[in-house]
């Protein structure tokens, strides 16, 4: 299969875990509800889900019933970006070119939208629903992955780097700090939540989590280039609003940059030749990241 075709395939079925999800919500007053909804299916690539899906069926493992617990990611995702967006952080209007969810529906609920998904989000990974035919020892360990992967030792201690070093000189150190937590600590929690699934044994999951670090850098790396150079319209926000972050165009510049890209999708890419045929999917995410226009 393609990789257009499957990404396409995949989105869709996590699309509907998601709503089948979002009925469980029954007594979420329905602002609140329509909060969540708006920036958890507006579009989005669902990357982090399908590359724990990938992963998971790499290692020869059906993905059907840990589908829940790979769509906990989304959420969990999709309340960064809320959370992101907000004036006190980035102050961003647009995403995936729709306005923004505290645009639309005021900052308030747009703080709760996103407390109520990443909350939302552990209740999925430990509902009997959704986890009866998963072995107890393996949802303990996704669940634990992920909690430390977006806790304080991971995305929001990179966030909070973020912040403190917004309009500061800053170092390349710095800079490798808050994106390999702010960014590639949750790539890396995808990607090893679909090896534990998958069976991976120890030495598969180290080379695993060297892709799926790799990877959430080169995401990064891309974001700051196509925030200095791409098209408004295509990437969905409003661009050129980093000049003052830590960013790889700053400490890099572009060429550099580009060449640091490659050498990130060619180290994910080495990290599992031991998958063979298996890692083709996981291959083609690789350079699907490093060429993305979105």
């Amino acid at each position: 299969m393609e990789l257009s075709a499957y990404l396409h395939d995949k989105k869709i079925i996590i699309e509907n875990t998601l709503k089948d999800i979002c009925t469980s919500f029954v007594s979420t007053p329905g602002v609140l509800r329509d909060a969540m909804e708006y920036v958890l299916f507006s579009n989005g690539k669902k990357i982090r889900p399908i590359l724990a899906i990938a992963t998971c069926e790499a290692k020869g493992k059906s993905s059907d019933d840990l589908l829940p617990c790979f769509c906990a990611l989304e959420m969990i995702h999709t309340y960064s970006l809320i959370h992101d967006d907000l004036p006190s952080l980035d102050n961003d209007d647009l995403r995936r070119g729709k306005p923004t969810c505290h645009k639309v529906f005021g900052e308030a609920i747009a703080i709760m939208a996103g407390d109520a998904l990443l909350t939302e989000a552990f209740r999925v990974l430990s509902d009997a629903r959704y986890t009866d035919r998963i072995n107890p020892k393996i949802t303990k360990q996704i669940i634990f992955e992920i909690a430390h992967a977006v806790g304080a030792e991971g995305m929001v201690g990179g966030q909070v780097m973020d912040v403190l070093y917004d309009g500061k000189e800053g170092s390349k150190n710095i800079l490798n700090y808050i994106h390999l937590h702010k960014t590639g600590a949750f790539m890396r929690a995808a990607v090893r939540i679909g090896a534990v699934a998958g069976g991976a044994k120890a030495r598969e999951l180290k080379n695993l989590s060297k892709y799926g670090e790799c990877i959430g850098l080169a995401f990064q790396v891309m974001d700051d280039i196509l925030d200095a150079e791409g098209d408004e319209e295509i990437v969905g926000k409003k661009l050129k609003k980093d000049t003052n972050k830590q960013t790889y165009i700053k400490h890099y510049g572009i060429l550099a940059s580009r060449y640091k890209l490659e050498q990130l999708v060619d180290e994910a890419i080495k990290s599992i030749t031991f998958l063979g045929e298996n890692g083709k999917i996981l291959k083609e995410i690789a350079q699907f990241i490093g060429n993305r226009v979105s």
